[in-house]
């Protein structure tokens, strides 16, 4: 499995998107939890929170993206209504 890049290393935004988007979800939620503990720890320059907080922010699109592919996966067909479309499972 990949690991989260470290959070301290400098990239462009868009590669930090590209590389979010080859994560799992746990992966994601890793780096992005990373992320959040190391913009609270406050101890960063300017350019330094800039870049974290879009590393942030594509973690957080990843994960939002992998709930909303499951959500869709997980859908419930009413079979008294056939020709209805399948709708969101909710419990």
């Amino acid at each position: 499995p990949k690991e989260p890049p470290d959070s301290t290393a400098s990239t462009d935004a868009s590669s930090e998107d590209g590389l979010a988007a080859t994560l799992s979800f746990r992966q994601a939620q890793a780096a992005f939890e990373l992320c959040l503990a190391e913009l609270q720890a406050g101890d960063l320059d300017v350019e330094a929170m800039a870049g974290l907080y879009r590393r942030a922010l594509a973690y957080s699109a990843r994960c939002e993206e992998l709930l909303l592919q499951v959500e869709q996966e997980v859908m419930q067909w009413d079979a008294e209504r056939p020709d209805d479309p399948p709708e969101p499972f909710a419990s």
